[in-house]
């Protein structure tokens, strides 16, 4: 069997292979990619945002276990921060969710964002596509949490999911983070605390100041994920949203965000950080200037 026929037919070790590569940028992963890609397109690809220590693993967690409870198979991206100096993550999936690693219904990978901005690490894209396509029902990507630049995940995600908590300036941060225009779904966690309630009407009151193009006004859940109350009502809410955004303008959307960001990347591949370093130290002294150095890099590609 070939890789992709193994990763069709559901062997772990191969998909953990494939991932690992995907991750490390090798040349492997493109061609099992494009053979894969045919197969993509079936999985729920759900994004779960939001402030540190608003209980996205938590929700995460509970997520997991409920779709377990339906009988779907799940595969997880956590993105974890990494060392400025080594690249390394801080955190990864052994402390997270641990009570699924025995469950071959869950597939967990923990990434380091290595730099990259926006509360997803590089390789999240081909990393969602190769859940998807290995046929997993559900694809969750949790991010970093890194607050105002998180608004990336929505060029990723079918439904991206907002974790919000009561009390901790999340209506300011809403604002300022753009997140009013990302959320499909709003999630007030730990709702049990006092200023739940408070917090809604302020996210209703924003809400009615904003049109999206697609027409949907997001839903508003209240859970307490460490009891996991208000799940069900937040995955039906991602469900709804999904069930109405199917159509290949929305589908068209999507692509169109992420193959600008994949252009990105193989262009950045392109240029070693060496050379990055030496035309930052030629700008800085003042010897060229940042245009000149551009220009030349776009001649060269």
């Amino acid at each position: 069997m070939t890789t992709a026929e193994k990763i069709v037919s559901g062997d772990i070790r191969t998909l953990a292979r494939a991932a690992s590569w995907i991750e490390d940028r090798r040349p492997e992963a493109e061609a099992l990619l494009r053979e894969l890609f045919p197969r993509t397109g079936r999985a729920m690809i759900l994004g779960v945002t939001g402030a540190p220590g608003a209980g996205k693993s938590t929700f995460c967690d509970q997520l997991v276990r409920a779709l377990r409870s339906e009988g779907k198979t799940v595969g997880v991206i956590a993105v974890d921060p990494s060392s400025p100096y080594t690249g390394g993550a801080i955190l990864g999936d052994r402390i997270r969710m641990q009570q699924h690693h025995a469950d071959e219904g869950v597939f967990i990978r923990s990434m380091a964002t290595r730099g990259w901005l926006g509360g997803l690490a590089r390789a999240s894209t081909e990393m969602t596509m190769l859940f998807d396509a290995a046929g997993r029902d559900v694809v969750i990507v949790e991010t970093v949490g890194v607050g105002q630049d998180e608004v990336e995940i929505a060029r990723l995600a079918g439904v991206t999911m907002v974790v919000l908590v009561p009390g901790m300036g999340d209506d300011v941060q809403a604002i300022k983070a753009g997140i009013i225009e990302i959320a499909d779904v709003f999630v007030i966690n730990k709702s049990d605390l006092p200023g739940a309630e408070k917090l809604e009407r302020e996210l209703n009151s924003y809400l009615g100041l904003s049109h999206r193009p697609d027409g949907w006004t997001p839903k508003i859940v209240h859970t307490v994920a460490s009891d996991g109350k208000g799940i069900a009502e937040a995955l039906e809410a991602a469900r709804e949203y999904q069930a109405q955004s199917t159509g290949k303008s929305h589908g068209a959307e999507i692509w169109s965000l992420r193959l600008k960001e994949m252009l990105r990347e193989r262009l950045l591949d392109q240029l070693p950080e060496e050379q990055f370093l030496a035309a930052g130290r030629d700008v800085a002294e003042k010897r060229r200037d940042p245009y000149s150095i551009l220009n030349d890099w776009l001649e060269q590609l």
